[in-house]
């Protein structure tokens, strides 16, 4: 888990050096948007979907250009993740829900890097494409199960860990008044559960996510 920090803020490091080298500004921008969350586990070989759930991310980005195309792109984000569950898939003291669904809720604080590939479109702006590494900490977390709700209380008996790092993809058009409109996708790349079991079992995180940016 620090390897995975480090390793992201080197990359920040790179693009902020180069980008002073090279004497090109570095743009600061805000975004916002809604995401939509799922899970998948996987055990045996075997591999299940849950549904998605409706979230929203909010957060900040810094833009560091090594070229005229390329730039480096590290941001800091609050994201909603989770996922609808099956009503069987946690356990509530005194409940008789069994057949209602859960949702799981988690709130992160997430430090994406991306490597961004800039063209432009004539005077209109530029389209953006780009993918990269992103870590992600958990602030909050809970399940709400039919009428009942119990928090999450991480790295705990609960088995749900507070670290998690996938990879990052996003593509997006921004404006020549610095508006941008984006789409991303979050592949999350370790197990958000750490319970000893005798079949590896991975619970990962899966995020798209639609929004508008601003430059400044």
């Amino acid at each position: 888990m620090k390897k995975t920090l480090l390793s992201l803020l080197m990359l920040a490091g790179i693009g902020y050096a180069a980008s002073a080298q090279t004497s090109k500004p570095v743009t600061f921008g805000v975004k916002a948007g809604v995401a939509f969350p799922s899970m998948s586990i996987s055990a045996g070989g075997t591999s299940i979907g849950f549904d998605s759930k409706i979230s929203f991310y909010v957060g900040g980005t810094a833009e560091f250009a090594l070229s005229d195309i390329i730039s480096i792109q590290p941001g800091l984000s609050f994201i909603g993740k989770g996922s609808k569950l099956g009503g069987d898939t946690f356990d509530f003291e005194e409940s008789d829900l069994t057949n209602e669904s859960a949702t799981l809720n988690l709130n992160y604080l997430e430090l994406p890097v991306n490597v961004l590939a800039n063209f432009k479109v004539n005077n209109a702006g530029k389209v953006f494409i780009g993918a990269g590494p992103y870590f992600a900490y958990a602030l909050s977390g809970n399940v709400k199960y039919g009428s009942e709700k119990e928090k999450i209380e991480f790295d705990s008996n609960d088995g749900i860990k507070r670290g998690e790092f996938g990879l990052n993809f996003l593509a997006g058009f921004q404006f020549n008044n610095k508006l941008n409109i984006h789409a991303g996708y979050g592949l999350g790349l370790s197990s958000v559960i750490d319970e000893p079991s005798e079949v590896d079992v991975k619970f990962k995180n899966k995020v798209f996510s639609v929004g508008f940016g601003y430059s400044f």
